[in-house]
């Protein structure tokens, strides 16, 4: 009886977990800091429970790109891969929730940078 009862305290945790993960689905404009200055662009992110998949612009204006990640508590992280020139890189993306604003870094290779977003 007691092992049945921790495992559905468990299953009820691990529901509470994924339904308290934050709502980011919609549109943000995002900043970031490039080589030529601040840039803000909007992405878009679609929701499904603790999964997201994040729409972005493409380089240069070329076609977006769609990465996927998760979203634990207040943590969110998305990876997405561009092809280029010079061949295809994945840029990882990880950040803070706060209401309707984010912040974090993005990684490429040893690069790191900052970025902010805000709902619109």
């Amino acid at each position: 009886m007691k092992k049945a009862s921790l495992i559905a305290l468990v299953l009820v945790a691990g529901l509470a977990v994924a339904a308290w993960a934050a709502d980011v689905s919609g549109t943000w404009a995002m900043t970031t800091q490039g080589r030529q200055g601040e840039m803000t662009r909007d992405i878009t992110i679609a929701q499904d429970g603790n999964k997201i998949k994040v729409t972005m612009p493409g380089m240069r204006g070329g076609d977006p790109i769609t990465g996927e990640g998760k979203i634990e508590g207040n943590k969110i992280e998305w990876t997405v891969v561009r092809q280029t020139p010079q061949g295809e890189f994945s840029m990882t993306y990880k950040g803070t929730i706060d209401g309707d604003t984010m912040k974090g870094t993005s990684a490429v290779m040893d690069r790191e940078m900052e970025w902010s977003a805000k709902k619109k």
